[in-house]
């Protein structure tokens, strides 16, 4: 069971609001989000409703301001808790769309996209095993995208801007 605690102002001040659940929409809830507390389980967070918008991925722990959690905006409007994986985790990455041209499978993070698979781009993706984060840049930095269990034939499937991913990583049972 998860749990996240938002709150309008820097250092868990102002009104709060608590979720242990998916969540659309929030703004009815609060206006504008600086500070979060990760009481349980491992979440994306939104800066529009509907799970659309730039995502970061949040942790167990205290995040006293955006920065922490790498926002751009005091803009959090939707909430996903992302669900514990007990079992392995596989990924298949492919260079064109519709799951065409070199593919490789990952089983374990990949810190440097370019190193492994020679390229920048992943066009498309199968997750077979497991939740993974995908990140535009090297090192597990730039922005974020959750991938669930389940086939993407285009970059536009994971709510990405571009094909470009730079890292990706296994999302793990941190709590």
């Amino acid at each position: 069971m998860g749990k996240i605690i938002f709150y309008e102002d820097r250092n868990f001040q102002g009104r709060s609001y608590e979720s242990t659940t998916d969540s659309p929409e929030l703004q009815s809830y609060f206006s504008r989000c600086n500070s979060i507390r990760v009481e349980n389980g491992n979440w994306m967070i939104y800066e529009r409703p509907n799970y659309t918008g730039h995502q970061y991925f949040v942790k167990r722990g205290e995040y006293p301001d955006c920065q922490k959690w790498m926002g751009l905006s005091d803009s959090i409007r939707s909430c996903r808790l992302i669900p514990q994986h007990r079992g392995s985790y596989r990924i298949r990455v492919y260079e064109r769309e519709d799951f065409r041209g070199q593919m490789m499978e990952f089983t374990e993070d990949c810190p440097h996209v370019n190193e492994e698979f020679n390229y920048h781009d992943i066009n498309s993706c199968n997750v077979l095993e497991g939740h993974w984060l995908f990140y535009e840049q090297p090192n597990y930095r730039g922005r974020q995208y959750y991938l669930k269990p389940g086939e993407y034939r285009r970059f536009t499937d994971w709510n990405a801007l571009s094909a470009r991913v730079g890292s990706f990583r296994r999302v793990a049972d941190f709590c």
